[in-house]
């Protein structure tokens, strides 16, 4: 998409956001019917509120010229201070990235990612880091093109 802004969420964003959370739930449930509810909210209105307000956990939109909210970063600082086994490095964490499905292919996803580098950079942070459901094979093609690697992995032993 040509002409794409990146900035903080606001709370005229909240009604945007929630029908791409509303995506990613899909995608999720889809893949993980055993762990993910269909047809609910992640975070209610005022949830969403704190969390937009909130700069320890800074959210960020891409817009385009009309305004089209066409996808966001969640994202949550993490350090360690003085841990026994953890050094005292600055992480930011990547809790969710949504473009809009509507909108694939067309560089937003990569716009949010380096936006979201580039802010990390600023702050000081040591690294980026996320987690990607192994049931979402687009999603960890998307990030391994963007030069990820796994840190760590996930296993599970359903019972």
């Amino acid at each position: 998409m040509n002409n794409l802004t990146i900035r903080r969420a606001e709370p005229k964003d909240t009604p945007r956001i929630t029908d791409l959370l509303n995506q990613v739930l899909t995608v999720h449930h889809n893949g993980r019917p055993d762990l993910f509810k269909a047809d609910c909210r992640k975070y209610t209105d005022p949830e969403l509120a704190d969390i937009i307000s909130d700069d320890s956990r800074p959210i960020f939109v891409a817009e385009d010229e009309k305004g089209f909210v066409a996808g966001y970063a969640f994202c949550v600082l993490k350090q360690y201070l003085n841990d026994n086994i953890l050094t005292d490095i600055k992480t930011l964490y990547i809790d969710d990235l949504c473009v809009d499905e509507n909108v694939r292919g067309r560089h937003v996803g990569s716009a949010l990612y380096d936006y979201v580098l580039d802010y990390a950079r600023s702050i000081g942070c040591y690294n980026v880091t996320l987690n990607v459901w192994a049931c979402n094979p687009g999603a960890m093609a998307f990030y391994q093109s963007m030069g990820l690697v796994p840190q760590k992995i996930g296993m599970e032993k359903i019972l």
